[in-house]
């Protein structure tokens, strides 16, 4: 069963990039556009990874990623926060990477399967 991830960010042109990355190297993906959503989402679809934007509007990445893993099933869900905000890798201490925008997606779709254990060319 192919691994889901979640993509929360605001800016819409850069979830469907995000999705269709994950989508092409065989991931499912659900995607939310902020906090409040995001939190909503991840409970109906269990995703087993999430990438998280800090700065979006009704609720920052950081508020809801903890509001998440206050819940026993994502207590232990890694995130991968994917900012253009200075000083991103200090915002969430458990994130498994911290990308600044621009990214490659080469790059995040490596720390993608590293996070997820996932040794399998999924190219």
């Amino acid at each position: 069963m192919p691994k889901k991830i979640m993509v929360v960010d605001d800016d819409p042109y850069i979830v469907d990039y995000l999705v269709n990355v994950f989508e092409d190297h065989g991931y499912l993906t659900c995607r939310a556009s902020d906090g409040v959503s995001a939190y909503d989402v991840a409970m109906a679809e269990k995703p087993d990874l999430i990438t998280l934007d800090l700065e979006m509007p009704n609720e920052w990445g950081p508020r809801f990623y903890r509001r998440l893993t206050l819940e026993e099933q994502f207590s232990d869900i890694p995130v991968i926060v994917i900012s253009g905000l200075p000083g991103i890798h200090m915002a969430i201490k458990r994130a498994v990477a911290t990308i600044k925008k621009p990214f490659d997606p080469t790059e995040v779709i490596e720390i993608v399967r590293k996070a997820l254990g996932d040794t399998a060319d999924l190219g």
